[in-house]
């Protein structure tokens, strides 16, 4: 997928064709009249999530009535590895993905209902004015002495602090238009260490709690599932986040994660363990970060509030 075009690998009976097709509406109609001369009837669609360049296609094909499957690009790349694909063309990329598809069978994808789009889209032109603000910031400082330019720099930093401004509120007032959204937000704001737009971030990147079958794949999806390295007696790595999903839920965690294992007693309780054990700073808030993210599963598919004396009543329990 790119942004103005994307290639296309169809394999029918074994035989591959390969077409070149517009990212583009116009594109789209050319993809389904090339479908229906070879065919294809229904067919099982596969693409890398590539950020945004591929979601109008995904749309497209699935309201076509195919069937849709949106591909963590690593999954892609190991596949490929373990077939000795040494190519790295675009006509050979989409041929590999097509035999991925065909073999693995990947799980499908639905798209996201139209707020959690919007929210989304909300929630990422935050997170861009907020990194051209730092950025502006960083160059006043750097040194920079021309009047002219520091002059522009701070109309430009005012410009975006009050651009920040009303995309925090563009953002609580989508959620508040939503009851379903509201009632998810205040859900998760009673977990410590979650505040009103750290929710809004987790509720965008989330999407659907309903298409996560249970906390560890959430994790997953967010890159924070365990990977290990270990082989015979003489070969033991460190146990490390994969960081094989979305950069961005990982990012949104990171902060909200440090404050829970201050403030939340279960987060806390559970990195006092690890530090006894001997894990490292940066490993414990790795772990903060994904026991934040298995309380934040819990709460929303459970649809019931944080309860600060889980860990109690559990204890009592047994």
């Amino acid at each position: 997928m790119h942004k103005e075009t994307f290639d296309a690998a169809l394999m029918i009976n074994g035989e591959c064709h390969h077409v070149v097709f517009g990212n583009h509406p116009v594109g789209f109609g050319r993809l389904r009249n090339w479908l229906v001369s070879k065919k294809a009837g229904q067919v099982h669609a596969c693409m890398e999530a590539t950020g945004q360049y591929g979601d109008a296609l995904a749309e497209f094909l699935y309201r076509e009535g195919h069937q849709v499957s949106v591909v963590n690009p690593l999954r892609i790349k190991r596949y490929g590895q373990s077939k000795l694909h040494r190519s790295k063309t675009d006509k050979a990329d989409a041929i590999l993905i097509a035999e991925f598809c065909a073999k693995e069978t990947p799980a499908l994808w639905r798209p996201l209902p139209p707020e959690i789009k919007q929210l989304r889209q909300l929630v990422r032109r935050l997170d861009d004015l907020q990194t051209a603000y730092q950025q502006e910031r960083n160059r006043l400082l750097s040194g920079v002495s021309d009047a002219w330019v520091v002059k522009d720099i701070k109309e430009h930093i005012a410009y975006l602090h009050q651009a920040i401004k009303s995309a925090k509120a563009a953002i609580q007032q989508h959620i508040d238009t939503y009851p379903e959204l509201k009632h998810n937000q205040a859900l998760l704001r009673t977990i410590p260490g979650i505040g009103f737009l750290t929710a809004a971030r987790l509720l965008a990147e989330i999407g659907d709690i309903k298409s996560f079958e249970n906390a560890p794949q959430l994790a997953a999806y967010a890159g924070l599932n365990p990977k290990g390295t270990r082989s015979g007696t003489s070969v033991y790595k460190k146990t490390r986040i994969s960081k094989e999903g979305r950069a961005f839920l990982r990012y949104i965690l990171y902060m909200p994660a440090i404050v829970a294992s201050k403030h939340n007693p279960i987060i806390h309780a559970f990195c006092q363990r690890l530090a006894q054990n001997g894990s490292q700073k940066m490993a414990i808030v790795a772990a903060a970060m994904r026991k934040l993210l298995h309380l934040v599963f819990g709460i929303l598919k459970t649809q019931k509030p944080f309860d600060p004396l889980y860990l109690v009543n559990a204890q009592i329990a047994s």
